[in-house]
């Protein structure tokens, strides 16, 4: 019975022992497994390794890494001593680490490339807590993790019996990591999650489909985030072999190579493999590119569970002999699902997926429930397009009076570390975690998430706007790459939109309009008038107070290097008005002559 993450490895004694492929990775090109017995073997090293080290139950170590078979090596090799695991994005800033390392206190960093060693060597000098750095790749003048397997092979018998002891004393509600929020707004908050809070979610969210042991599951998600760890425990309970990319520009490749059966993603991924489609699509010859169109504009009418009738059915059948199964061959042919979260997806996109039998289960969480709070669920059938589908099992969901999402269950934080005061204010007296997000419930069972809380916003007039349902609407249009939607105070909504520069380049080479570089293509009047219509456009299908009245384009991209985007890609607000203040004055500055 699995209730401590590292109960997983005793199910793979039972139930998979003989696994070829329970984790792998690519080395100098060519894919490495690693057996379940070797994932085992691994972890147990760790462990006697930690020991040995001195490390004991509620120790800390933080890794910061890619994703790779290694980080599941001491994750439960720390897991399994009771030490606690502090896993930090490697793309942060540096006053970012220097806080997380400082409020954490880490005895050990294990990081993953010379690069990562670099940059946070300084700053570990000031943090009194870390002893020590290893690295998973071989580093010239640094500490390998394998001298901790080495250590661990030379004292497995001295503590293969102390090992057990620890682990048997290890209870389901003890904590097994502490992770922390990308912070779009403020410092990160550090979230403490219990075996229990993961064991709960991965097991529910397990029996929501029926992909065999034989599947495989590509990773390139962060592992650092609870969304990607814990479905990584999910797979490793079901048995599927998983698979860890590259890195983002290697997706399709590795998709290609390995034909995976599912995979986790983000809004944006999808909706940047929807825009390269599209863009594909009209580059064909005439009579290609009109089937095509026909295509993409019966996917985007698709309704779950035949609700189009029968002809609709038989022309789909033909839509996706001609198209869509040479979309499925791109991602390798094999996916039967694509789990998408953190962050609201387009409908448009859920459809056309689901018409093209790639189907996309949306749901819905927080790092603070472990994440999973409600999911659309085929096994059941409970599946429904615009929501994120049905609360998890064990999990209760009520709507607050103010439409906040209030949830209670196994799955819920055991609180921020060293917060109590900020911990209260989010779990109340009687157990409800307020998750500051607002949302209904479609035809009673389904959850649809209408915004953040906190994000949605009061012009002067006391009119509220929600923002996120506007930015999704913009981004629909391929001119748009990214969009932020402002207005809090003031007597109308405007928004500040970074282009999709790539399109917008190939709308310029069409249009005869020259520029020299971004900065003075944003000024274009002829460019300006040509986003002027897309506004237009989208103000049609909104409400008089969520209108646009205003814009302006900036002649950067977004992203979270430049500190506009969380490493979950989402938008920094705060970050972004500080950016553009200027801008935003300017938006403003003529408002009472209107």
């Amino acid at each position: 019975m699995v209730r401590r993450t590292f109960d997983l490895l005793e199910r793979y004694k039972a139930y998979f022992p003989d696994k070829p492929d329970a984790l792998a990775g690519k080395q100098n090109g060519s894919w490495v497994t690693y057996s379940s017995r070797e994932y085992i073997e691994k972890a147990n090293q760790v462990s006697y390794g930690l020991m040995a080290l001195g490390f004991k139950s509620g120790d800390k170590i933080a890794t910061i890494s890619n994703n790779r078979p290694e980080w599941n090596f001491v994750d439960m090799g720390m897991a399994q001593l009771g030490v606690i695991h502090v896993p930090v994005y490697p793309t942060i800033s540096y006053d970012d680490f220097t806080y997380i390392f400082r409020h954490s206190e880490p005895a050990m960093l294990i990081v993953s490339d010379k690069q990562l060693n670099e940059k946070l060597k300084p700053i570990t000098q000031k943090i009194p807590s870390i002893k020590d750095i290893y690295t998973f790749n071989q580093v010239n003048g640094a500490k390998n993790w394998m001298e901790i397997l080495e250590l661990g092979k030379e004292n497995a018998e001295r503590f293969i019996h102390e090992l057990d002891e620890i682990k048997a004393s290890i209870k389901p509600s003890d904590m097994v990591t502490l992770i922390y929020t990308s912070g779009t707004t403020g410092v990160p908050k550090g979230v403490m999650l219990s075996h229990q809070n993961l064991v709960s979610n991965f097991i529910a969210t397990a029996q929501l489909h029926s992909i065999p042991p034989s599947g495989k599951a590509l990773s390139f998600l962060p592992l650092c985030h609870v969304y990607e760890r814990m479905v990584n425990y999910h797979f490793q309970y079901k048995g599927i072999g998983i698979y860890y990319a590259e890195n983002m520009g290697t997706l399709l490749e590795n998709m290609q190579e390995i034909h995976p059966s599912i995979f986790l993603t983000v809004p944006r991924l999808l909706e940047r493999i929807y825009a390269g489609i599209i863009g594909k699509g009209k580059d064909l010859p005439l009579l290609k590119k009109m089937i095509f169109f026909w295509a993409v504009n019966l996917g985007l009418r698709y309704e779950h569970d035949h609700r189009n009738g029968l002809l609709y059915d038989l022309s789909l059948k033909i839509a996706d002999k001609l198209i869509f199964s040479k979309w499925r061959e791109v991602i390798g042919g094999n996916v039967t699902y694509i789990v998408c979260g953190g962050a609201a997806l387009q409908e448009r996109l859920e459809r056309i997926f689901c018409a093209a039998r790639i189907t996309i289960l949306q749901g819905y969480g927080l790092t603070e429930t472990s994440p999973v709070i409600a999911v659309n669920d085929p096994s059941k059938n409970n599946f429904k397009i615009g929501t994120v589908g049905t609360v998890l099992e064990d999990v209760d969901l009520k709507i607050s009076d103010d439409g906040e999402i209030l949830c209670k269950g196994p799955n819920v934080m055991m609180g921020y570390y060293k917060d109590p005061v900020l911990t209260s204010e989010v779990i109340d007296k009687e157990g409800w975690f307020h998750t500051g997000d607002v949302g209904v419930f479609v035809d009673k069972i389904f959850l649809k998430i209408t915004d953040r809380k906190k994000e949605i916003f009061k012009l002067s007039s006391g009119k509220y706007v929600a923002p996120q349902i506007i930015e999704n609407k913009c981004k629909e249009s391929f001119f748009i790459e990214q969009v932020m939607v402002i207005g809090e105070n003031e007597k109308f909504a405007s928004a500040i939109i970074s282009p999709n520069f790539n399109f917008l380049h190939n709308w310029c080479s069409r249009h005869g309009v020259s520029f020299r570089d971004n900065f003075e293509l944003i000024t274009i009047p002829k460019v300006i008038a040509r986003y002027q219509r897309e506004i237009s456009h989208i103000n049609k299908t909104l409400g008089q107070t969520e209108q646009l009245k205003r814009f302006r384009l900036v002649a950067e991209e977004w992203s979270q290097n430049t500190g506009e985007l969380s490493p979950t890609l989402k938008l920094k607000r705060k970050s972004i008005c500080d950016k553009y203040r200027e801008i935003i004055d300017d938006i403003y500055a003529v408002k009472n002559g209107d």
